[in-house]
């Protein structure tokens, strides 16, 4: 509460009022009075600028002030920061005459750059920094000053601007880098001490560096070294491993991996190795050759520290943040150059067997397993083992953990397409993949949207369609794992399979379901159809259904489904287009019991489902008899409005001997009859029974399709022709007017006006309704959002006479 009132005060505070405390504030800085008061003043304007997402505008004295105080030699370190720090708040800055040429002191460069590299990225900025920083690095520095303040400064100029270091001076830090990171001190530092009479000179003798399991050092410092107190050697080592890596992906390349190098043997591989390794050779190497190798060197003794038993958690972690660093860089390494791949592939080796048992190492296996991507083929190792570990244990058992979820998902769609062409394992492990969508959902739909496409396939996209359309039942699923303890042997032995469970938790040990459990909790992917129990399972989830996180997967369902019929349809042959279309019919009624779900992917799937119709028309004619069943029910109209009228549309599109000469009259006949009895159904009125309310659209979708079959089979039109001249009795019938606005009643009985007058003129409701299908794609005749082809509203109007009107 007390933050939240400074936070509004600052935000609130008048120009006026800020004026009149900045000329405080600069009395106080010009009198060089630079104590408790300056710093308290400093800290209170630092949050005023700080607090609003607008910039605050001080004047421009005032702000050439503060540049003047963070440059003054004898000035405090915390009213330099604060400077500092109002600058940046204000970047990009007009008034800013700040530069580090003249600079000198690596601690005031330091806050320096930190105002001119937030100065909108202007690469003369960041070049003039660079160029600082290098000329400082390179020179010795007075005693007191450290370099550890300009590596954070160095690594971001390389961030902001590769560019802007020379070749030179690329050099110079690269030797810097190998010796920071192979020669640092073995013996701990000394601690700051005031001296004076009594101390204990022995007590202050630097004792050597151990390892993390408290065993002396006995190689050289890394990292993973612990003291006590630290030497400026020992700094600088652990801040160039922090950016060795950018380093190397900036500056590491030299063009040793040509085309030949691939083709190199391992043995000559290893001759090349045992040549680079000696430190003779090595001193000899060009700089950024040398660093390469001592970096080489630093991370396969980091491997080897990894392997001790830490004795506190902290540097357990530190041991595992370590190693997926270690492992990243000595794959850049062997990408730079070819010949490192046969020096690392042992330890790899070792290292994914000593810590694949282990789900805490879950993480640093992604790297791993991204070395033996890039590499295995030139090394010729079968690494299928590793990879499928990585894809059956990891994901069933830690797709709760986001972060680990995150870097997954990220790695896959990196390599996406790099699995899809060497290992059959990443797309026979999809069911497992969705675990981690399932589970966090809203963070991870981006990536999924990119990863989604290289999983299907002819042969996975029936699977996939199913598992998108039970991934909120599998979210549930997984919740009820994590829930549920394992049983012991005597409650395995109380469960009797004729009771059926009453809860979710029940059924997941129950043996009735747990087949089902184990089809939505797969690991990998099965050709089997999912099994009949799927659908009371997914009664038994009802309680789920309301759960903050079964909700959020099933918002994602949608998008999926859209990208998934995309993909679907640029590889799908005609009996993969009928299965979908079947299976589209089929799961309209087999969905998870959320509303808002269930209408959002029946309106998914309708859309989809014209795409499908006109890939493949003759679909009509092939699934006669499903379109049927489903066309004729009354329930499919109350249940799921949206995919009736597509399916509906359709068959008035489609069944016509234009797309499919196997269309014959029998078969028109056939859907007129069943969409005449639905259509007859939701327009009867009886006696002392309410009218039951569809949308409009509804009833016109049918009544034009009945027209469109009608004027394909001409003995039909009289009946159609009786039923449309009905319909103003209809929709004026105190029963329809007062469930019916007037505005539909409207549109109901226009149709039927329009169609009636079509029919009046066979051939031509013919041509119009049954175009040849070239002429079909023509602006006149398309028939978009189930409304008539502007040809119909011609003929309407030259039938009822009306004046004036020349089309044209």
């Amino acid at each position: 509460a007390a933050a939240e009132s400074l936070l509004r005060q600052a935000r609130e505070i008048s120009a006026e009022e800020l004026g009149r405390f900045v000329s405080h504030v600069a009395a106080l800085l010009r009198s060089r009075h630079l104590g408790a008061e300056a710093v308290d003043c400093l800290q209170r304007l630092h949050l005023v600028v700080a607090a609003t997402k607008y910039p605050r505008r001080l004047d421009g004295k005032f702000v050439e002030l503060l540049q003047t105080v963070l440059c003054l030699p004898t000035c405090p370190e915390q009213v330099q920061v604060l400077c500092a720090a109002i600058l940046r708040e204000m970047s990009p800055c007009d008034e800013l005459v700040l530069s580090c040429d003249e600079v000198q002191d690596p601690k005031v460069l330091s806050l320096v750059s930190s105002v001119l590299l937030a100065q909108d990225n202007k690469k003369s900025e960041v070049s003039a920094v660079g160029q600082q920083v290098v000329k400082l690095l390179e020179g010795r520095l007075p005693e007191g000053q450290s370099s550890r303040h300009l590596l954070p400064v160095l690594s971001n100029v390389i961030s902001l601007s590769p560019e802007a270091l020379t070749e030179e001076q690329i050099n110079v830090v690269s030797k810097k880098m190998v010796d920071w990171l192979r020669y640092a001190s073995t013996q701990q530092g000394v601690p700051q001490s005031s001296g004076g009479f009594f101390s204990n000179p022995r007590a202050r003798q630097p004792g050597p560096v151990t390892e993390v399991d408290g065993a002396i050092a006995t190689d050289f410092f890394t990292v993973l070294s612990l003291a006590q107190h630290y030497t400026e050697d020992q700094w600088l080592n652990m801040q160039a491993f922090s950016m060795l890596r950018k380093w190397l992906l900036c500056y590491g390349g030299d063009g040793l991996s040509t085309p030949d190098s691939d083709d190199r043997s391992e043995t000559d591989g290893s001759v090349m190795s045992l040549v680079s390794v000696t430190s003779t050779s090595s001193h000899l190497l060009p700089p950024k050759e040398r660093l390469r190798e001592k970096a080489f060197e630093y991370c396969q003794r980091l491997l080897e520290q990894s392997n001790r038993r830490a004795l506190k958690k902290d540097d357990e972690e530190l041991q595992k943040a370590c190693l997926i660093e270690a492992v990243t860089i000595l794959d850049i390494i062997c990408k730079q150059d070819t010949s490192y791949v046969y020096r690392t592939l042992s330890s790899m080796k070792m290292l994914h067997d000593r810590i694949s048992g282990d789900v805490s190492y879950a993480r640093a296996l992604l790297p791993i397993a991204q070395y033996f991507l890039n590499h295995s083929e030139m090394a010729a190792v079968d690494s299928d083992a590793i990879y499928k570990h990585l894809f059956t244990e990891i994901p069933a058992q830690l797709f709760h953990n986001q972060p680990l979820a995150f870097e997954f998902i990220l790695f896959c769609k990196d390599n996406s397409q790099l699995f899809t062409d060497t290992s059959s394992i990443f797309r026979q492990s999809f069911p497992n993949l969705f675990k981690f969508l399932a589970w966090n959902s809203p963070s991870l739909i981006s990536e999924f949207v990119d990863l989604l496409p290289f999983l299907l396939d002819a042969g996975t996209a029936v699977e996939i369609f199913h598992l998108l359309l039970d991934l909120p039942c599998l979210t549930a699923a997984l919740d009820i794992q994590l829930r549920s303890p394992s049983p012991s042997a005597s409650e395995k032995a109380a469960c009797d399979p004729a009771v059926k469970p009453a809860t979710c938790l029940e059924a997941f040990r129950h043996p009735l379901y747990k087949s089902t459990f184990q089809y939505l909790l797969r690991i990998e992917s099965t050709p089997e159809d999912p099994p009949e129990s799927l659908i009371p399972l997914r009664q038994l989830l009802g309680p789920l259904a309301s759960s903050p996180r079964v909700v959020q997967c099933a918002e994602t369902v949608p998008v999926l489904l859209e990208l998934f019929f995309s993909v679907v349809t640029e590889f799908a042959d005609k009996p993969l287009i009928n299965q979908l279309v079947l299976l589209v019919l089929q799961r309209s009624d087999q969905l998870y019991e959320i509303p808002a779900f269930k209408d959002d992917v029946y309106r998914a799937l309708s859309s989809q489902l014209i795409t499908l119709c006109k890939l493949h028309p003759a679909l009509i004619v092939e699934l006669s008899k499903e379109l049927l069943d489903f066309s004729g029910s009354v329930s499919n109209i109350r249940n799921k409005e949206p995919l009736f009228t597509h399916v509906v549309w359709a068959i008035g599109e489609y069944l016509s001997v234009s797309y499919d000469k196997r269309c014959t009259v029998e078969q028109i006949n056939l859907f007129f009859e069943a969409l005449e009895a639905t259509l007859f159904e939701i327009t009867q009125i009886r006696p002392l029974a309410s009218v039951p309310s569809y949308e409009p659209r509804v009833i016109t979708v049918l009544m034009t399709t009945l027209t469109k079959l009608a004027a394909r089979s001409q003995d039909l039109i009289p009946r159609v022709s009786l039923f449309l001249s009905k319909m103003r009795m209809f929709v004026q019938n105190p029963a329809v007017t007062s469930v019916y606005c007037e505005e539909d009643r409207e549109e109901i009985l226009i149709r039927a006006t329009e169609l009636m007058n079509l029919l009046k003129m066979p051939s031509v409701a013919q041509f119009v309704f049954t175009p040849p299908v070239d002429v079909a794609t023509t602006p006149l005749q398309r028939d978009a959002n189930a409304s008539l082809p502007f040809a119909l509203r011609i003929v309407s109007r030259l039938l009822e006479g009306g004046t004036g009107f020349m089309p044209g």
